[in-house]
């Protein structure tokens, strides 16, 4: 928790309200000293916001492999069964 000190910040809503509803960005202090305007902030904020979007890897399930692994060893006991069913 931060006290005693004033931030700025951004605040850009969410289009799709699935899983985000906001997104807040905390302006550095020095951002009005550039002569950045409140338009370019927030065409900055919203280009950040979606170029995070877009580099959130997906949750990949794997599916095959696991599979793969159940069928390599029901044949694997079923040759041991056989051998000692032989033997």
């Amino acid at each position: 928790m931060v006290k005693g000190t004033a931030r700025q910040v951004v605040v850009v809503k969410s289009p799709d309200q699935k899983l985000f509803e906001q997104a807040i960005f905390l302006l550095r202090e020095d951002a009005q000293e550039q002569g950045v305007g409140e338009r370019e902030l927030l065409e900055e904020a919203r280009r950040l916001a979606d170029q995070c979007l877009r580099h959130t890897p997906a949750k990949k399930r794997r599916v095959l492999p696991p599979l793969f692994w159940m069928a390599t060893g029901a044949i694997l006991v079923g040759i041991v069964w056989l051998i000692t069913a032989i033997v």
